[in-house]
């Protein structure tokens, strides 16, 4: 496994230049005032450069530019698997873009299922299916053909994103400490 804090110090000796060791991605709703500001403390703590998108996102349809360089400038992410992240379209292209990033860029991924079963995330099972069963329905709604069929792509993008990330060996949020310490090795 690696450990974030070698991401920190493969950085500084590193030909390539990151702006950052980690881009935070979570669903603020879920984990904004708990479990993610406890995990930037210990980053922080931990002198692990880390980019967090503090302010809420707008609901919008597609991902800003400002957070798609943030994490090509980013050596790895920590995406934060939570009950509602998928009911969260800028979460889902947030996703997308950071497991293409994964397979094009070697892009380093830690995912971590808050209170989720990586089987749910997996098989899009309960408020995962929910949340999928809402986009789709969403599209079905669309009158625009053109904006129905660059939805229903962004769908299935969003799905091979959702099963490929929980095919990953992560970490389950149980105990924060012992997460934490495994996830920084203090």
């Amino acid at each position: 496994m690696v450990v974030l804090t070698e991401i920190s110090e493969e950085s500084s000796s590193s030909s390539l230049t990151y702006n950052y060791d980690v881009f935070l991605s979570f669903r603020g709703e879920d984990t904004r005032n708990n479990f993610t500001d406890h995990l930037l403390k210990a980053l922080k703590e931990a002198t692990i450069d880390t980019f967090f998108d503090d302010e809420e996102i707008q609901i919008g349809e597609f991902l800003k530019p400002e957070l798609e360089n943030a994490i090509k400038a980013s050596r790895s992410s920590i995406i934060v698997l939570s009950k509602d992240y998928a009911s969260s379209t800028w979460c889902l292209d947030e996703l997308a873009f950071i497991m293409e990033q994964k397979r094009t860029s070697k892009h380093i991924v830690f995912p971590i299922f808050y209170h989720v079963n990586p089987s749910d995330v997996r098989k899009q099972r309960n408020s995962f299916g929910d949340a999928m069963a809402d986009h789709k329905q969403r599209m079905e709604r669309e009158s625009d053909e053109k904006k129905r069929s660059q939805l229903g792509k962004k769908i299935e993008k969003w799905k091979k994103a959702l099963t490929e990330v929980a095919h990953m060996k992560g970490e389950e949020a149980k105990g924060r400490r012992s997460l934490l310490k495994k996830l920084l090795k203090i």
